[in-house]
């Protein structure tokens, strides 16, 4: 009832308060019928999606960041199939046309109000609300690793700031053991810890480095993928390929100046092995977005609460959430955020009508596994980690076709399909290609 009751006191419909060159401490009150937090790939599809449901006054992205990155392409960056540039774009250039970009950073979310407040001291309120603030990385949580990545034999795909020096580890590279890590933490793209070990595999074996390189993938988890078609399939590649992976083995400590990396094994606590390095790739430690974690909108863990079937919150109903910063159980992805966002806007159409939402998310994600410099499995599956594919041939077989889709073919379709609010995954296709049997 209180969740009712926010509603009935939210303003009206389309009004839009806009204060130019307000200062910081002027405090200004804006209100937007939706505010939408983040300017990531769920927070500017959903906005180009919204623009067209109520109007692009109607409609404001909070987002501090001057460029958007589509983060996907960094594991090509990191092996030096891509560049760097090739992944950014100015954030005014794919922010919608006549939607207001306020250019700050969330600092606090208040729901029983319907406000917003900004690190520049500004009040936005509002009637829907989108959050999609996506997930904090965690350099710090691993001892000795923060400033470990200003050595050169460290690098992390997961950031625009450390990728480039994963190519530079790979080019440096001379003989010694190139260890790759995957952390005790939820991520995103789970997929994108061991693709850089199988393409720093190619690499080596290119340039005649292989027979000196030793290549060890510790993970946390307990299995290699979480998908027993693709995890079996990534096997045989391990074993034809003579890589090392070590499950239940997470990094707790990085000793740079002697190139060494501490794990402990997660199975038996206490026991710890230390490995010297040539090459070390770490994928940070994860958890939710800070502002998320210390509002009245998250769960216990403090992942954004929302309905796992259409992605409205679970105690505020004018609060709706997408991508990495929810607790949908589901992998991380931008395939993922692709599919949600189509479920969301229905959502939210149906909301606006007063009606109840009739779709539902499965959970579908992808992950394209590239295996090598022109072969990828592409992973697709669902809530329940079973394959959801969308080709009627076996995904899990590496094809230089999927390769293609993924360096060159995806790209395209996330700047001109997802951000413009036109791609909401590939279910429409699937029942077409398997001929309507799924």
């Amino acid at each position: 009832m209180a969740a009712l009751q926010r509603l009935r006191q939210c303003h009206p419909a389309g009004i839009a308060v806009s204060h130019l060159h307000t200062s910081s401490r002027a405090c200004a009150k804006q209100h937007y019928k939706m505010l939408v937090l983040g300017g990531g790939s769920g927070g500017i599809t959903m906005s180009a999606r919204m623009k067209r449901i109520m109007g692009a006054e109607n409609v404001a992205v909070v987002e501090p960041s001057e460029t958007h990155y589509y983060q996907p392409i960094w594991t090509l960056v990191g092996a030096g199939a891509k560049t760097v540039a090739s992944s950014g774009r100015s954030t005014a250039s794919v922010m919608p046309s006549g939607v207001k970009w306020v250019k700050s950073k969330v600092q606090e979310i208040n729901p029983d109000t319907n406000t917003v407040r900004t690190d520049d001291g500004n009040e936005i309120s509002y009637e829907y609300l989108i959050v999609a603030l996506g997930l904090q990385l965690h350099y710090e949580k691993v001892k000795g690793l923060a400033e470990g990545l200003n050595h050169p034999k460290i690098g992390s795909n997961y950031s625009v700031k450390t990728v480039e020096k994963t190519w530079k580890c790979l080019q440096n590279f001379k003989e010694g053991n190139a260890v790759f890590t995957f952390p005790n933490t939820p991520v995103k793209c789970p997929g994108a810890p061991q693709k850089i070990m199988y393409l720093s595999d190619a690499y080596f074996r290119k340039t005649g480095k292989r027979e000196k390189a030793n290549l060890i993938y510790n993970t946390s988890l307990p299995v290699l993928f979480a998908v027993k078609k693709y995890a079996d399939a990534l096997w045989e590649i391990v074993k034809q390929r003579d890589l090392q992976v070590n499950l239940r083995t997470n990094l707790i400590e990085v000793r740079a100046d002697k190139q060494e990396a501490v794990f402990e094994n997660l199975d038996k606590p206490g026991e710890t092995t230390v490995i010297e390095y040539e090459m070390l790739h770490v994928t940070p430690p994860m958890g939710p977005n800070l502002v998320v974690k210390g509002s009245p909108l998250a769960d216990e863990a403090g992942w954004l609460d929302v309905n796992k079937e259409n992605l409205q919150h679970n105690r505020y109903p004018n609060v709706f959430g997408i991508g990495d910063c929810t607790n949908l159980p589901t992998a991380r992805t931008a395939a993922a955020v692709a599919a949600q966002s189509a479920i969301l806007h229905r959502t939210i159409s149906k909301i606006l009508k007063n009606e109840k939402p009739d779709k539902k998310y499965d959970g579908y994600t992808s992950c394209p596994l590239v295996t090598s410099y022109n072969t990828v499995i592409l992973a697709e599956f669902d809530y329940n980690f079973q394959p959801l594919e969308t080709f009627p041939i076996n995904q899990a077989k590496e094809r230089k076709m999927m390769y293609h889709m993924k360096a060159d073919m995806m790209p395209h379709l996330y700047w001109h399909g997802l951000l413009r609010g036109l791609w909401g995954g590939p279910a429409p296709y699937r029942k077409l290609l398997h001929l309507g049997m799924k």
